[in-house]
């Protein structure tokens, strides 16, 4: 039996949940990407999708990986007053900010986000 306490990284977009905000975000990210406020969801998504590059990271992080928009990310910690959008590390009941706003909005592209989040999860332990 493995006694490693389970971590997961928690990202957290700077958009609320809905179809109505979706489709608003799509429109922003076409007409005006420069002022969009997700720089994760800008790196991570095209216009429609999630790009498959980030999905495969993803899967082979050895971590489990949560999602959560804005609205949702507020009412479920409520606690955690942070600039979004954001990555978290949760372990051993703790929620750890890993990289914060202006790491992402630093980000030139998906390539330094994968590197940003490698980094900030290299101590995490792999999920069994």
């Amino acid at each position: 039996m493995n006694d490693t306490p389970k971590a997961s990284l928690l990202f957290v977009y700077n958009a609320d949940a809905g179809l109505f905000n979706t489709m608003a975000d799509i429109g922003h990210k076409i007409f005006s990407p420069g002022t969009y406020q997700c720089d994760l969801c800008m790196l991570t998504h095209g216009y429609f999708s999630e790009r498959t590059e980030w999905r495969k990271f993803i899967e082979g992080l050895g971590i489990e990986a949560l999602f959560l928009h804005r609205d949702e990310f507020r009412q479920q910690y409520p606690s955690l007053e942070v600039s979004l959008p954001a990555v978290f590390l949760q372990k051993d009941g703790t929620t750890r900010l890993c990289i914060n706003a202006h790491a992402l909005h630093e980000c030139e592209d998906l390539d330094d986000l994968k590197q940003q989040i490698t980094q900030a999860c290299k101590d995490a332990p792999e999920t069994s």
